[in-house]
């Protein structure tokens, strides 16, 4: 899904119960919901201000059991700035969570930090992919999905499904007059497609629209196959990039004759990269 969500949580989650519920009406399994849906995100990557920070939501709080609640038989997974101690020493994260009416299903909190981001949130430090009523998932939160260990770690864990939320904006150096024009909504794509590609599993990418402070955020929410295909988009505009898709079906046929995962060399590789 592409949609803008701003500071205002209580309006979001009322946008969030109509949505959930005509979504639920319609039959879909499985919603990718942005990264900061629940609170916006930063207004800048350059010199954010602590004092405009995102409000930080505890992970087991009202908001997400009310989610829970909305979701009934539905996926879902949604971004928000979590609450948290660590080392004795209160911090907030990025986070993300995948939940149903059964309650959280897996956790996320972003990795890799571009820019100053660092200067308002604290960083994860791993990714798992967890079982869900509509296969095994894992997380990626924005700049995760630049890396390619990143979604090959969740490959290797099982992930059938790469759920990518995004607060993706578009280049704040060298913006372009039009948005599809845009270097980061170029990047944003090929990321996407080379994630799944690479990996072989369904990506389900997600993106904010509209803009917050600084931040003019690109949409271009989509569905890529497991052969790196765009089968459902958004573009710049809000919106959902809806798809029926078999993904044990369409994984085993992009598998049938080249393996990534099984034909992988590890001992060719340098020995810092990850093993698994």
């Amino acid at each position: 899904m592409a949609a803008h969500f701003g500071r205002d949580i209580e309006r979001s989650m009322e946008k969030l119960g109509g949505i959930i519920e005509r979504l639920r009406a319609e039959g879909i399994d499985l919603l990718v919901l942005p990264d900061a849906t629940l609170g916006g995100y930063i207004g800048s990557l350059s010199n954010p201000s602590p004092g405009e920070r995102p409000p930080a939501l505890d992970p087991d709080g009202p908001e997400l059991r009310a989610l829970c609640a909305m979701a009934g038989p539905m996926t879902v997974c949604v971004g928000y700035t979590e609450r948290a101690v660590r080392g004795g020493d209160p911090v907030v994260y990025n986070a993300a969570a995948c939940l149903s009416g059964d309650g959280i299903l897996g956790r996320h909190r972003k990795v890799h930090q571009p820019a100053r981001e660092s200067l308002i949130y604290a960083a994860g430090d791993r990714f798992d992919a967890f079982d869900t009523p509509v296969g095994r998932i894992g997380m990626l939160i924005d700049y995760d999905k630049t890396f390619p260990e990143s979604a090959r770690t969740l490959a290797l864990d099982g992930a059938e499904v790469i759920a990518a939320l995004s607060a993706w904006p578009a280049s704040v150096t060298d913006r372009a007059a039009r948005m599809p024009n845009d270097r980061q909504a170029r990047l944003f794509d090929l990321y996407d497609m080379a994630r799944a590609a690479e990996n072989q599993v369904v990506l389900a990418s997600s993106n904010l629209t509209g803009i917050t402070g600084t931040l003019r955020f690109l949409g271009q929410a989509k569905v890529v196959d497991p052969g790196g295909n765009i089968v459902a988009k958004t573009w710049s505009k809000g919106g959902l990039a809806v798809t029926d898709i078999d993904v044990a079906h369409e994984i085993a046929r992009a598998r049938t004759v080249l393996n990534h995962l099984r034909e992988r060399r590890v001992g060719s590789y340098h020995p810092t990269v990850v093993q698994r």
